[in-house]
């Protein structure tokens, strides 16, 4: 087709349909979200626990750091904030970061 090798087509095709997808996220990287809709959240204690529910009394799974930046939900039940893995962490050891909207439901 006009004197270009199918192998051309395809990348021309690629490159418009990627193009699109960016013009139609405005701008931004597919599935990346607007800062004001993620929550990240930092981690203010020198050690946190990563729980698999919302207590105390639920098993430890993983721990995290001191500034570790994780995504959270903005759920927080018995005083504990859901992770966006679904497992738990304090809410009391953990600050929104700056860029972030993690106002709790």
């Amino acid at each position: 087709m006009f004197g270009i090798p199918v192998r051309g087509m395809i990348v021309i095709g690629v490159v418009v349909g990627a193009g699109v997808m960016y013009a139609v996220n405005g701008g931004k990287p597919m599935g990346e979200a607007d800062a004001s809709t993620v929550c990240r959240m930092t981690v203010t204690a020198d050690v946190l626990n990563v729980r698999s529910g919302p207590a105390d009394t639920q098993p430890i799974l993983s721990t995290l750091q001191r500034d570790a930046v994780t995504r959270a939900e903005r759920k927080v039940e018995n005083g504990y904030r859901m992770l966006d893995t679904g497992r738990w962490v304090h809410e009391e050891f953990v600050a929104p970061t700056s860029d972030s909207d993690c106002k709790a439901t």
